[in-house]
């Protein structure tokens, strides 16, 4: 078990939307699920929280009732190597949610998540203060990021 795992509060929605993201990431797999009691605040039977791990980290989902939302101030960055997963990942996991821009999106349940390709952090530390500027100003005007783009501003003089 590790030492720090995520937990994340949902209406009803927790074993819906782990197996929706374990559908998503390389090994990933549902775990246990436990169920609310008689005399529990849900009906007796329903889930009361699921574990699940998405590519290796575990996380606790808890279906708590509508009290808390999510909100941008905690996201997911997810770390992409080709715009092909970049690509993948924004389309599933921006399907009935929201497309923002910078290449964050929220999901259907609302979680914010940011699909970065892996390039992006060395243009932006990049000695050369020009070119890191070049790189994030061009990522200020995209939804998706594009690494082709990226580069292309990365690489002008």
């Amino acid at each position: 078990m590790q030492k720090l795992t995520p937990c994340l509060w949902f209406d009803n929605q927790a074993e819906e939307a782990a197996r929706f993201y374990a559908s998503l990431f390389r090994n990933s797999k549902l775990g246990e699920v436990t169920r609310y009691g008689e005399g529990a605040p849900r009906p007796k039977g329903s889930v009361r929280t699921v574990r699940f791990s998405l590519d290796g980290q575990e996380f606790l989902a808890v279906n708590g009732g509508p009290h808390f939302k999510f909100t941008e101030a905690v996201s997911f960055v997810v770390n992409c190597e080709t715009q092909r997963e970049v690509d993948r990942l924004w389309e599933k996991l921006s399907a009935g949610g929201k497309k923002v821009e910078c290449g964050w999106l929220k999901d259907k349940y609302g979680l914010s998540w940011q699909i970065v390709p892996t390039v992006l952090g060395g243009m932006l530390s990049d000695p050369d203060a020009a070119r890191a500027e070049r790189v994030l100003q061009a990522v200020l005007r995209m939804k998706k990021l594009d690494i082709k783009s990226l580069k292309k501003a990365y690489g002008r003089r």
